[in-house]
């Protein structure tokens, strides 16, 4: 597989036509085999015949990740198990794990559109990809891997950790294409500076970051340290793992949505109502070709709105900076880590590594940030009149006022995955 797909740069018209039917598809498939579909069709009062056209979608119910858990593990299975021929999961750090199922096609199909997003992003075949996604229950490292092989990549399947070892791979192997969580590509970063080596004169062309919300100014943070073009990839687990949608690598103005695949819907989060094309809400997506685990209407909690298509005819996701389940509520502002993480960038001292800690002193809620200084700054006085700047910056732009802490280099804790951005202690002690 290489080059574009002809549906990529198909009319609206005919990617219309291919999700009706797809959809209609979906509908009677989840109805018909899965126990948990039936009871919320029916309570709903809806049958997959009332699908007639796409705005008919809006009347079916949503699927969210309590259904998933309270039919754990194999309940929202539309097929026999034995011919689901791989299984992952959820890390199941809030209560069980959500379990994701796959048929032979759907892991075609995943591969598939893993290998369009990798060639949105600039990969090529004969290219190689280092590889540092968690393989195992998540669905990343797997997931990325038969993508870059099915495109023609030489696939480096690091995994996550050893960050040391990351550095002497990408020396030695010299990839063109590094996958990643974008935080933890700041600790690669900084392993380089550490080891004495000048990050931009490696290999890396092309980084290709999801897992995580980030924003355009970790982009420029990556960019600038390593000399490459920094590409946003999106995916859910539950709907079928990274390569839902991905940024093409001439504008990076937000991930194209595979929409023969998946389609997607943006609501208002409080009353699920369905939005319009531009405006901003919880994002929601319907699985088209899935066969083992159809999943109809599922609220991602991610919070997007919906864009036309440029690079690509089909249509663009705002990049998620946020969650609505990773909101906080602080003395009644509503706050959300990336929107910190802009401000502590705009300084050319402080780094991406953050952590916001809440404590609670009397019947008021206090925030601190703790943020690194980047590499080389050490002077105290300049680290304290860098972090007044900083919290002076929040309380201008979000009206919040915050404690902004600037530690020195290396101080806090490397996640090897997804970070930890919030440390929530009001309700310790």
């Amino acid at each position: 597989m290489a080059g574009l797909e002809p549906i990529e740069t198909a009319s609206r018209d005919e990617i219309a036509a291919l999700q009706r039917q797809r959809i209609a598809w979906t509908l009677r498939h989840a109805y018909t085999n899965v126990p948990h579909y039936r009871r919320t069709f029916d309570a709903a009062g809806v049958h997959p015949d009332d699908f007639r056209s796409l705005e008919d979608l809006a009347k079916f119910p949503f699927t969210t990740k309590h259904d998933l858990r309270a039919q754990y593990p194999f309940g929202m299975f539309a097929v026999p198990r034995e011919q689901v021929i791989r299984i992952h999961a959820s890390s199941g750090t809030t209560g069980k794990p959500t379990v994701v199922g796959y048929t032979r096609n759907d892991l075609e199909v995943w591969a598939q559109v893993v290998a369009r997003s990798i060639y949105a992003s600039g990969g090529r075949p004969g290219m190689v990809l280092h590889n540092a996604y968690g393989y195992g229950l998540f669905t990343g490292g797997l997931g990325l891997h038969d993508g870059a092989a099915r495109l023609g990549c030489s696939v480096v399947p690091v995994s996550g950790g050893m960050t040391e070892r990351q550095v002497q791979l990408i020396n030695d192997f010299r990839p063109d294409i590094i996958t990643v969580t974008p935080s933890y590509m700041l600790a690669i970063l900084d392993e380089f500076r550490r080891q004495g080596l000048e990050p931009r004169d490696s290999s890396l062309q092309i980084g290709i970051f999801g897992a995580e919300p980030w924003t355009n100014a970790m982009r420029r943070e990556i960019e600038t340290g390593f000399a490459l073009d920094a590409v946003d990839i999106y995916g859910l687990s539950e709907v079928m793992g990274p390569g839902i949608a991905n940024e093409c690598i001439e504008g990076k103005d937000g991930p194209h949505v595979w929409e023969d695949h998946f389609y997607p819907e943006v609501i208002n989060p409080d009353t699920g109502r369905v939005l319009g094309e531009g405006e901003h809400g919880e994002l929601v997506f319907t699985s088209l070709t899935k066969e083992a685990m159809p999943v109809i209407r599922y609220r991602t909690r991610d919070l997007s709105r919906l864009l036309p298509g440029t690079a690509r005819t089909m249509r663009r996701m705002e990049k998620i900076t946020g969650r609505s389940d990773d909101m906080l509520i602080v003395r009644g502002v509503n706050l959300f880590p990336s929107q910190i993480e802009e401000q502590l960038l705009k300084s050319s001292v402080l780094s991406g590594h953050y952590q916001l800690v809440l404590t609670r002193e009397g019947r008021m809620d206090e925030v601190a940030v703790h943020v690194e200084a980047r590499s080389g700054y050490f002077d105290p006085v300049l680290l304290e009149a860098e972090a007044k700047l900083a919290g002076a910056r929040i309380k201008d732009t979000i009206g919040l006022t915050t404690r902004v802490v600037a530690e020195a280099p290396g101080t806090i804790e490397r996640s090897v995955g997804k970070a930890k951005r919030v440390l929530d202690r009001r309700g310790i002690g």
